[in-house]
This record gives structure tokens, sequence and C-alpha cells, in this order.
């Protein structure tokens, strides 16, 4: 199974707009970074986990031609409102594009973006199909789990696809949702910064959690604009090559 990393970064992008600090105006490509979201391909099948406002974007740079399925984490808007360039990969398919998320992230799409599912056909909008995903789904012999997660106040889903799981946007891991995560290769997992967040696990918590769950490795997703790449891998993370942060562009193997 491969993993593409999309984007990396957090709800504003990095670099900021208007930010001069060294990460913003770093030279090294791996710290720009792009909203998070991440491609799974396996069995003839691409697996888009959100589409950020950076889709067309990412799509057009690492040349992803074809999604077939769609898995939203939740609904805020940097991994959501990307939602009208799927339309584009509908045209490739010539086909629907079903689309999976808890019953609160599917009612609320189906809201916000009404234009889309009213049965009226019009040619410029996407064609998707919403289905509630509360447990646990098998596609192309692949195991597709939603994993509740608390973001703040919020429950939304992680994803665990086969042995990797797929955990952004989180501050608090349930003990059901622990269960749920045994026996796990790779995580990819939120770490926004080195300070304590009320939404967002810090580093320093991102790696507790990884202790615990104790895949092979594990990789740092949703990045914020104080977090230098080189320093966070050689200086924080040392010799540790179990603990690696993404990168936009950046695939593996699991």
């Amino acid at each position: 199974m491969k993993v593409l990393v999309l984007g990396c970064g957090t709800s504003t992008g990095v670099p900021l707009i208007g930010c001069n600090c060294k990460i913003c105006t770093s030279t090294n490509p791996k710290n720009k970074r792009l909203r998070p979201g991440v491609l799974v391909s396996e069995n003839n099948l691409n697996i888009l986990i959100d589409t950020t406002p950076d889709l067309r974007t990412q799509a057009l740079r690492f040349n992803v031609k074809n999604i077939d399925i769609v898995l939203y984490t939740h609904t805020h808007a940097d991994h959501l409102f990307g939602i009208d360039d799927l339309r584009m990969f509908n045209y490739v398919k010539k086909a629907p594009i079903p689309i999976y998320a808890s019953e609160t992230a599917i009612n609320f799409i189906k809201n916000k973006f009404d234009y889309i599912f009213k049965e009226k056909t019009l040619s410029s909008k996407p064609n998707l199909i919403p289905y509630i995903l509360k447990d646990k789904i098998e596609i192309n012999g692949l195991s597709i789990t939603a994993i509740p997660v608390y973001h703040g106040n919020n429950l939304i889903n992680g994803y665990r696809i086969n042995d990797f799981a797929y955990i952004t946007d989180v501050s608090k891991i349930p003990e059901t949702s622990f269960a749920l995560l045994n026996d796990l290769k790779v995580l990819m997992i939120d770490a926004l910064r080195y300070k304590p967040h009320p939404t967002h696990l810090s580093i320093d918590e991102a790696i507790a959690v990884s202790k615990r769950i104790n895949p092979h490795k594990t990789y740092f997703t949703h990045m914020g604009h104080n977090i230098d790449y080189q320093e966070i891998k050689i200086k924080n993370l040392g010799a540790n090559d179990n603990f690696i942060p993404a990168y936009d562009g950046l695939t593996f193997e699991v």
C-alpha cells in the first residue's frame, strides 16, 4: 500500500501570508506545507483523505489523476473546502465518487454544499454519493475503520486502512479508539507545534501517543510555521528514525 502526503501543514498552510519568520521565509522546500491530506493507493483503488482548499494545486503538483473514494475526517474548512475540485475527477472517471464520513460530517456537507446533492443535474458540480461510516467497511480487499478522536470538544474521525492510520486534528484519543489501533505498522498523527494547544497534539504529546500505540513508524503532520523540518528532524528527534516529520510529496509503503 502506497501513501502520498499531499499536504502536511495547518489550516493557514506554511508559509503564512504576511509572515517573515525564519520558517516562512525558508528556502527549504520541506518547510512549505499545503493544507493536510493524503492519498492512499492499493489494489487499483485511490483513497483520498480530505479535500483541502489546495486540492487542485496538490493534484497538479503530484500528478494525481484519479480518485475513487474520499474519506472525511471532519468539516473544518482546511479539510473540506476543496470539495468542488472533485468534479474534475468525475470527468476523468465518468462516474460518481462515494464519500464517507461520520453522520455529523455527512449532514454538514449535504447542508453546506446542498447544490451538489440536489436532484437537478448541473454539469459544473461534483457527482458524489454520501455514505455514513460508523465502524468499518471492506472495499477491494482493504479494511477501512473509522477511529473516533477528539478535536477539542468535537468528536471527529481518524481512519485506519489496513495497517496504516491517519489521525489529524486530534487533542485526545478515547480508550475505545486506542483498541482499534493495535498492531499498527505506520501512524501519521497531528503534531501542531512544540507548545500545548487546546485542540491539537503538541510534538511531545504526539510522541507519547505514538509510544502507547507502538507502530513501527510514526509520521508527524499538520505542522505549523514554528516547526523547521531540519531542526525537528536532527535536534528534536535525533537518531530515532521511528519518528519522522512529513513533508509535501513524501511517499512511503505500508
